[in-house]
């Protein structure tokens, strides 16, 4: 069995892959805000 040492494994793909989920929940969030304000001013 292959020894582990600590750091390194190439990483960047999942660093880009978190960055990337990381975004898309964010502007996610924003978008509902925004849709939950504009249900509450027209009163739908």
């Amino acid at each position: 069995m292959a020894e582990h040492k600590h750091g390194e494994m190439d990483i960047t793909t999942q660093k880009k892959t978190f960055d990337g989920f990381v975004t898309f929940t964010v502007r996610s969030v924003v978008v509902i805000a925004v849709l939950v304000v504009l249900l509450a001013l027209v009163g739908a």
